[in-house]
Order: C-alpha cells, then structure tokens, then sequence
C-alpha cells in the first residue's frame, strides 16, 4: 500500500479508513459495528451527523490531517495494513476489538504467518532469558513465527531467538517509528529486516503506560497461544495472559522457584489451567490438536463489511424513541430489550450504535446497557 497515488481509489478509501480509526469517539468496536452498518468508510462519515438523531461526539479529522500522516508513514516506508487485508493476522481480524489498521516497518507477509507469543518479566534472570530464547528458536524451527512486545528481558530474548531460525514481529505500544526502549535499536532494524515491527498508533507517538495493555491485546490477539516465561502477579505479561484466555487462545507456562517472585506469575497460570512448558514440545503437541486455521478465523477474515438494516429515517426514528423509552438509567439486558421492543437483534445494535455514539448510552459488562444522563 506504500506505493498508493492521490489517484487511486484505494488511496482516498484509506484516508477514510485513517480518519476514522483517528477519531476520539470511535473505538475499535464501533468501528466494525460502523463499516458494517454502512458498507464503506466514505458511507460512514457521510451518515454521521444522523448517528443517534444529532451531530456525534466523534469528532472525525478532516482529510488533511490522514493525509499528514500517511504522507509522513509512507516517507519512513511504512505500510497500512487494515483488517480486510489479506496479510492482517487472521486470529487477531477475527476479534471484534482488533485494530481496525496496523501500521508496520519490514515485511506484512510476516503477519499472515502462524504466530506464538512469548512474554515475560523485563527484569528476568538469566535462566530465563536463556529458555526464552532457546524456547523460540525451536518453534521457529517448527515453522512458527514469534510476536513479542521488545521489552528488556524475555520479550527482547524471545525475539533473538526467533530471529536464529525463522522470523519475529514486534508489537509496539507507540508508533512505529518510535524506538523502545533505546537500547533495542538494532535489535528493531533485525527484526524489520526479516520480519516485522507493527503498531496501532500514528507515527511519532510516544509509548504512554495506558497504551502498554492496547499493545498487550494486539500480542495476545495475533497469535496462536501465548507463553508466559517468568512474570509477577501484576506485571503486563499476566494481562497479556488475560487477554489471551478471553480470546480463546491456549496460555502456557514455564514453572518456577517459589522463592523467586517472578515465577508466581507463571506457577499460578499453571494452577488455574495453563499448560506447563518446559520444552518446544509441550507447546507443539497441544497445538497440534488444533486445526491450523480454526473456521472463525477464515469466516472473520473473508466476510467483507456489509451494510445492514437499510430501514427509513421514519422507521429509524421511530424505533428509537420505542428503545429510549425502554432504558434508563438502570443498567438493562440487550437480550430483554429484544424481547420487550419486539425488534431483531440487529435493528436493535443499529439503534443501540447510534445512541452510544451521540453520547446517550453507556456499555456496561455482561451485555447491558444504560441511558447516559437519566434521572
């Protein structure tokens, strides 16, 4: 995509794209819900002073600033890659949370590859960065690729290891171009080289600690399984972990001393169900009862955008009032809403998107939902 012209269609369509994945009231959710209600990003933002009945918080950036900064990728070499691409991971497209666009240095055939995650403590021992490193020369010797985050200590072993024999993504919490920390550089232009360096976030963006569990799902999501080598009861590679068991991924651990603090972590993974590492092997044999590619991913990843629920300005309308008027305050099941407005699960998301993006509906855990501002 780095060699798109102004005169290309696909070059306005990812303008599109860029504005808003870049808009402040649009999340990596409502997008999805929005290209598939509307059918295209132009579609979108031309809807979007009806969203929710009047103008939406979402604040899109006007097409110079998109422009800006895929002047300013493609300059660098950069590429974007976006969900519906071809080379975007299929696990991670299949995640109704995955980024609508990853922007990536070095190779976005890299991505398409099967991964494994290998996360660990930045301040871990040096058996531990020996087995991480050790641990992912052998799955890329088995044909797989490992994504990481280029942290100091497990992160930054795993991917030397991978980079011996087969190939390495590294997943930043900033924008590409953004080197961290420091002391990775060359580490970063290897793994460019033959693999590839990929971030959500524009270039230029520095790494903030509220993008390190952003960055931290993009890992988890990517792959296959994730391997936790080494880590404390409230370090980042448990979160990745969380994320991991929330997506359907396989977590595995690598056991510990119990008189090292890094390895409660991984012995308490193993105690609520990860599998316990202590070779490629472990790792290789449980996926192995894994189909290559489950069918979610290929359904998710080839299923274009489709606009639904083509109903009229009245009907909209009216149904909304019908909705308001079935919520408050008080949080209230979807399922119920359903049920209680006699509407179809997707008139009702219709609705629901409309509201939440006028910033009159709040999202609450266990699929409820609440009218902002009600008394």
């Amino acid at each position: 995509m780095a060699g798109l012209s102004k005169a290309d269609l696909s070059y306005a369509e990812l303008i599109d794209w860029i504005r808003l994945a870049r808009s402040p009231g649009i999340g990596a959710k409502t997008f999805r819900q929005l290209m598939h209600r509307f059918g295209a990003a132009d579609e979108v933002i031309a809807h979007q002073a009806s969203w929710g009945g009047r103008q939406s918080r979402a604040d899109i950036p006007m097409p110079a600033v998109a422009e800006q900064e895929f002047a300013a990728a493609t300059k660098l070499g950069f590429q974007y890659v976006r969900y519906t691409d071809a080379h975007y991971p299929q696990p991670l497209a299949a995640l109704d949370d995955a980024p609508p666009l990853l922007i990536v240095k070095g190779r976005v055939e890299t991505l398409s590859a099967p991964l494994i995650a290998i996360v660990g403590a930045r301040n871990a021992t040096v058996n531990g960065r020996k087995f991480a490193k050790m641990l992912a020369m052998d799955l890329a010797k088995a044909g797989y690729g490992i994504i990481s985050g280029m942290a100091r200590g497990i992160d930054g072993a795993a991917h030397e290891g991978a980079l011996m024999h087969g190939t390495t993504v590294a997943v930043l919490a900033g924008g590409v171009d953004v080197i961290y920390p420091p002391e990775h550089r060359d580490l970063y232009e290897r793994i460019a080289a033959t693999g590839a360096v990929i971030s959500e976030m524009p270039p230029g963006t520095e790494p903030q600690a509220a993008f390190f569990p952003r960055r931290n799902r993009i890992i988890s999501g990517a792959s296959r399984g994730v391997v936790v080598v080494e880590a404390t009861p409230r370090s980042g590679s448990l979160i990745t972990a969380r994320f991991a068991a929330e997506q359907g991924r396989d977590v595995f651990a690598v056991p510990g001393s119990p008189l090292d603090p890094r390895a409660h972590g991984p012995n308490g993974l193993i105690r609520e169900g990860a599998t316990l590492v202590q070779s490629a092997d472990d790792i290789l044999s449980e996926l192995q009862s894994l189909s290559v590619i489950p069918k979610i991913f290929s359904e998710a990843k080839n299923s274009p955008p489709q606009a639904i629920d083509n109903i009229s300005e009245n009907d909209t309308s009216a149904l909304r009032h019908r909705i308001e008027a079935a919520l408050g305050s008080t949080p209230a099941p979807v399922d119920e809403l359903i049920r209680q407005c006699q509407v179809s699960a997707a008139v009702l998301a219709t609705i629901l998107l409309e509201l939440e993006l006028a910033g009159r509906l709040e999202r609450l855990p266990g699929n409820r939902v609440a009218l902002v501002g009600t008394v």
